[in-house]
């Protein structure tokens, strides 16, 4: 199982939201990129970076950042936030980053989900961030007109290969995953699931990994206390 720090990023700081919640901002670091240097040098594989600006406003506000975060650092970055097009998926992936993920846009605009999956296979992800059973999309903001297992037949069915669940309810709140619905995701497709929302403690890496969990993100609980991270990665 693969543990993937969080690099969130608003208004070019690495920042946590409580359950999505804009108005709920801690702010950790000034700079994401000295972040993904600190989480490397501790033995990361992999990082988690989403761009919170452009969730919300459906623009790549944190380009830049994260295209100098992915080059920098000798390690693979996935990202997410406001990633729309073909476009801005060719540009990501072009120039460092080694997965996009699609969140907003593969719900509102399949066609351009199917064509992504076409031209860059397993280098797309899906985010689905559900709030009481029923994805949300707009940076959280707003419900989506389907449930979870609904769009996770449909993606399948698309040719998705990851894909990322979180819990809204869960996020931020260090009070571990929602074990349940991610083991009702797991005998519901084949795909990879990387389990976001609510992972604390060594124990919930644990049992994640006992799960069969592609992956676990990890945010609040690492920079509240960073020698949990280390512990965790010594569990895998």
């Amino acid at each position: 199982m693969i543990l993937f720090p969080a690099i969130d990023i608003q208004n070019g700081k690495c920042v946590r939201l409580v359950q999505g919640d804009f108005n709920q901002e801690t702010i950790y670091h000034e700079s994401p990129l000295e972040i993904g240097k600190k989480w490397m040098s501790q033995g990361a594989s992999w990082l988690h970076v989403v761009d919170l600006d452009g969730a919300k406003t459906g623009q790549s506000v944190n380009r830049d950042l994260i295209i100098e975060l992915a080059s920098a650092l000798q390690l693979p970055v996935q990202a997410g936030g406001g990633i729309r097009s073909l476009e801005t998926i060719e540009d990501y992936l072009t120039n460092g980053v080694e997965r996009v993920i699609l969140g907003t846009s593969a719900i509102n605009n399949p066609d351009l989900l199917k064509q992504a999956i076409s031209r860059f296979g397993q280098q797309v992800a899906v985010s689905i961030d559900a709030k009481n059973g029923i994805p949300t999309i707009a940076g959280w903001t707003e419900d989506s007109a389907t449930d979870v297992s609904s769009l996770v037949r449909k993606l399948e069915q698309a040719g998705v290969q990851t894909i990322i669940y979180t819990d809204i309810a869960k996020d931020g709140m260090l009070s571990g995953p929602n074990f349940e619905e991610l083991q009702k995701l797991q005998n519901e497709t084949k795909m990879d699931i990387i389990a976001s929302g609510g992972v604390t403690t060594v124990q919930d890496v644990e049992k994640l990994k006992q799960d069969s969990l592609y992956g676990a993100i990890v945010g609040k609980a690492i920079y509240e206390n960073e020698t949990r991270f280390q512990k965790m990665m010594e569990v895998l």
